[in-house]
């Protein structure tokens, strides 16, 4: 029996997690959680017992001075509650951590008496993946869940996926298989420039996350943080012709794709999205921008001319993201029902390792 001493009696209160690691190309992900629980000032309530579930070999704990006195954190995975006010106050449980390295059933169903003695009503499970998609378009970003009643009342796909999954989608199985709805989003990253951050990606899956729950998530500086990052990716891509003819072919290929759809629904989102930002009292607009880092060339390089080229996935991924195709190893997954049947072959080893992130394949980032 789980305790909860000093949380409050929570108002309909949403789940919504993301893990560092296989499902989270680019740290989009996770970074989107880490803002909500920046913005809305989060406190942790609950941490799990980083022994029961990390290899320390894997995703290493990390020491550091306080005051003069070394100190030890240790990879694991956090809880936190924030309120959100306005007309209708609503409760957030932000779940953030590192895709554990073992015992997943145990870690899911720890996660859930967590949602279930919080009264948790929906869990949101953020995710990403590498696609052939341009950085020059909006960032596709699908929505699936294995509950068909979910599917159909919130406009989601059912996920038909086969194939290697990763904590994402073992996650979204257990929260179905105990009855509480589940919803997984997807961001795809373009898999030439994977690196970390994306802030693009982050934003993205916070402006559909915004239209899944019906809150106004204040974005702080990302608008002007994407911004950045478009423009310095067209910078580098603009150096290297190779790179700049491929982006061409992307786009291209993106805009044939989504021509028939000169999209009313997606029209709608954004009118709606605009109206719910000009709602007085609804908290601080976009703050003046912070250009991402720049350092080494987010593109891959030929070890043999050190030239930069954009690498091209073998085969193709999921058909869940318009206009992005994952590319299985490099993502973490052909997300686990955050994507119809797709014949992507599996690239990876069982125990579903693969670099999702422009990181080490467990996802030690090093954070």
């Amino acid at each position: 029996m789980i305790e909860l001493e000093g949380v409050p009696e929570l108002i309909d209160p949403v789940m919504v997690a993301a893990f560092e690691g296989w499902n989270d190309a680019g740290d989009a992900a996770s970074t989107a959680v880490a803002h909500l629980d920046r913005e809305w000032k989060g406190e942790v309530f609950a941490a799990l017992d980083a022994e029961d579930y990390y290899d320390f070999q894997v995703n290493r704990p990390t020491v550091f001075l306080d005051n003069g006195v070394r100190k030890i954190t240790w990879p694991t995975t956090r809880l936190s509650v924030v309120r959100v006010g306005g007309d209708k106050p609503r409760d957030l449980v932000l779940v953030r951590g590192i895709e554990p390295s073992m015992r997943w059933r145990s870690f899911c169903n720890e996660l859930l008496a967590f949602a279930h003695e919080l009264g948790v009503e929906m869990v949101v499970i953020l995710g990403a993946l590498l696609g052939d998609t341009p950085h020059t378009r909006p960032v596709p970003v699908s929505g699936v869940t294995s509950d068909p009643d979910l599917a159909r009342t919130m406009d989601l796909e059912e996920t038909r996926y086969e194939g290697p999954t990763g904590i994402v989608g073992i996650l979204q199985e257990a929260c179905t298989h105990a009855g509480v709805p589940a919803v997984s989003l997807w961001a795809a990253v373009p898999h030439y420039v994977s690196q970390p951050p994306n802030p693009k990606a982050t934003l993205a899956l916070l402006n559909r996350l915004e239209d899944l729950i019906g809150l106004r998530i204040p974005l702080g500086e990302l608008p002007e943080d994407a911004r950045a990052w478009q423009l310095g990716v067209d910078q580098l891509a603009a150096e290297d012709s190779e790179v700049a003819e491929y982006v061409q072919t992307l786009e291209e290929a993106r805009d044939t794709a989504e021509l028939p759809e000169a999209s009313g629904e997606a029209i709608a989102r954004e009118f709606e999205r605009y109206l719910r930002r000009r709602e007085p009292g609804a908290g601080p607009g976009p703050g003046p921008g912070v250009a991402t880092e720049g350092g080494d060339s987010p593109f891959l390089r030929d070890p043999g001319s050190g030239r930069t080229r954009p690498p091209k996935p073998e085969q193709p991924g999921p058909e869940a993201v318009p206009g992005a195709e994952a590319v299985p190893g490099a993502t973490g997954e052909n997300p686990p029902g955050e994507a119809p049947e797709s014949g992507s072959p599996e690239t990876e080893g069982p125990d579903g390792e693969g670099p999702g992130n422009g990181g080490t394949p467990d996802g030690d980032s090093g954070k």
